[in-house]
């Protein structure tokens, strides 16, 4: 279901955080969402609609009057989400999304202040995307971002569009070094020293070198750097230029043979196959090679520090490393990985998957009692686990949950009201969610048939190895109460409204698999569910509620949307949809524990209580 969503940002200048505002924008409104853009500029692209609006205005009137166009849009365009790409962005988008249901997501590109105004990180909205590994630890170590709010996603890259840019200079043994990016702020008094003390020593000792300057903020630029600039001007001519703000920036750094810059500048020059050297408001890799890629990716490639300290560019250092690179025994290699860390397609999935987890958030801010059932037998078997409610007592439950008119949802519901398949206003006012493990046989001839009398429907995890007859990996217990449903009988469970999800093959502890057995389990029990029930599986149940970040990744890569814990997992289910915490359910449960374990405050008590 296609989304509406709002972009907002100051643009009072071009800088990275605008080109990736504008990609994800065009990317978007070709995937078929209704996109929307609030910025200070007109016309940054014909693939959307682009509003002009003063963003980077800081004084209190204007504030105010942004706030209130952008109430109007939200509610005249019925937006879904907005996507603010600035600090100015997420505080006036924060007020304005204010008292709706409608989520504010923020991509923040560099360190932040932390302020009176910035109480409790809420001006960030729902949820913040990091562009690099130091920018998260510094949001939550010094800003206070909670973790489950924060995601690292890099710039993202359409490496489709970088193959078809082609050098167009000719080899002439002439040597072309690009100076890329915006010449204000930290980066601008940067370059300036690059004038002033790097760039005289290296065009007096290379007669085949020439260097120029791209980018924007040109008269922001140190004046100490001007004036150096015009003396090598009329020192060595076109050996040195400027060339200003390009529309063609990346044909500039394929036609370079070293680019200068940080940020998204240094991406797109590696993805070019043009060696760079890592320059940036934080600090400086110098020449990236494999041994420093790592190191450079983690900062932006020197744009950004996990924690802050002094930094003024070594210009000897920088000098002599250059002067290695043009005489050639300082040699850079190609940056490899790099598609795999930076695909649009795949940041741009992970992107519109936050969305609609902030449309949960906002949708469900409660937590969801998901309650865990295994047996149903008529009288209480022979067990040393106490994993049976008994059909009398499972009837007084279904009879508590209709006098606290809760609704039972199924979580492939819950995936279609976090798509949009649903319409908001049709998600239950007391939600909850029933789930049963393993199969077993008293769940067809006991537990469903009150189900459908009570009007209640939930997940059933099975194993994927139809031929197992009963349970095999609890040694000791009655195997007459142990049997498993046949399949015409879980197919009874789909006729009836419920949800199939997986349990693995054999139900082993995938803690004490190794990799590929483990994946083997896991991936085989939805394939196989996926054939034989004609459903689709997005839910997997961890067998003995047991995984750690191992199988977790696992089960996510084998394509489920949801891993089913059991007493572990977040608060709620946007915390963490591969550790969704379950309670168990017991044989005699009273009033009061029902009323525990099926209140939105128990989850936080139950970790409370037991330290975790």
């Amino acid at each position: 279901m296609p989304l509406r969503i709002l972009h907002v940002l100051s643009s009072n200048f071009f800088a990275g955080s605008v080109a990736y505002a504008i990609q994800l924008a065009e990317r978007q409104s070709a995937d078929g969402h209704e996109v929307f853009m609030v910025t200070d500029q007109a016309g940054l692209s014909d693939s959307f609609t682009c509003l002009t609006l003063p963003i980077s205005d800081r004084s209190l009137v204007q504030r105010f009057r942004n706030i209130l166009f952008l109430r109007r849009l939200i509610r005249e365009r019925n937006i879904s989400v907005v996507h603010a790409h600035s600090r100015a962005a997420s505080w006036v988008s924060s007020h304005a999304v204010r008292g709706t249901r409608v989520p504010l997501v923020s991509t923040i590109h560099g360190r932040q202040v932390k302020h009176s105004r910035l109480k409790s990180a809420r001006v960030y909205g729902d949820r913040v995307i990091a562009i690099c590994p130091n920018l998260v630890e510094h949001l939550q170590q010094e800003i206070g971002i909670d973790q489950n709010k924060l995601e690292f996603l890099p710039n993202p890259l359409d490496f489709e569009r970088l193959k078809q840019i082609r050098r167009t200079r000719p080899d002439d043994g002439q040597v072309l070094i690009s100076v890329v990016g915006r010449f204000n702020g930290p980066k601008g008094e940067h370059f300036s020293l690059l004038v002033q003390y790097v760039f005289p020593l290296l065009l007096e000792k290379f007669p085949r070198l020439s260097l120029q300057m791209a980018g924007g903020e040109w008269d922001s630029f140190p004046q100490a750097g001007k004036k150096a600039f015009a003396n090598l001007c009329s020192l060595y001519g076109e050996r040195i230029r400027f060339v200003g703000f390009t529309s063609q920036p990346l044909q500039l750094m394929a036609d370079s043979d070293l680019v200068i810059g940080a940020g998204r500048v240094a991406l797109e020059a590696l993805a070019l196959g043009t060696p760079l050297y890592a320059l940036g408001e934080a600090c400086c890799h110098g020449l990236i090679t494999p041994d420093n890629l790592v190191a450079a990716i983690g900062s932006n490639f020197g744009d950004i520090l996990s924690v802050k300290s002094p930094f003024t560019p070594d210009t000897a250092a920088i000098a002599g490393e250059l002067g290695s690179f043009l005489q050639g025994t300082l040699q850079p290699a190609p940056a490899a990985g790099l598609q795999a860390q930076y695909d649009l397609d795949t940041i741009m999935q992970n992107i519109i998957g936050i969305y609609r987890s902030a449309v949960m958030g906002r949708l469900s801010p409660k937590p969801i009692p998901i309650l865990l059932y295994h047996r149903v037998p008529d009288t209480p078997p022979v067990t040393r686990h106490k994993t049976f409610v008994t059909t009398g007592n499972f009837e007084k439950q279904l009879r508590f949950f209709v006098q606290r008119r809760m609704q039972s949802i199924t979580l492939k519901e819950y995936q279609a009201f976090a798509n949009g398949d649903l319409p908001p206003e049709k998600f239950p006012r007391k939600p909850f969610i029933l789930t049963f493990d393993d199969g077993y046989r008293d769940n067809f001839h006991n537990m469903l048939p009150l189900a459908v009398k009570y009007g209640f429907r939930g997940v059933l995890f099975i194993l994927g190895d139809f031929s197992a007859d009963g349970n095999f990996w609890d040694e000791g217990e009655d195997p007459q109460a142990n049997r498993l449903m046949n399949t015409d009988q879980k197919r009874a469970f789909l006729d009836a409204g419920w949800e199939i999800g997986a349990h693995t093959l054999t139900h082993p502890d995938l803690t004490q698999l190794d990799d590929q057995t483990a994946l083997y389990e896991i991936s085989e029990s939805k394939n196989c569910i996926e054939e034989v029930m004609q459903t689709g599986v997005i839910s997997f149940a961890y067998p003995f509620g047991r995984y750690d970040r191992r199988i977790r990744e696992l089960v996510r890569q084998c394509g489920f949307d949801f891993g089913i814990a059991t007493d572990s997992g977040g608060i709620v289910i946007e915390d963490d949809r591969f550790a969704l915490f379950r309670v168990n359910m017991f044989p005699e449960e009273s009033l009061f524990s029902l009323y525990k374990k099926t209140s939105s405050w128990y989850r936080a008590y139950y970790r409370r209580k037991r330290g975790k």
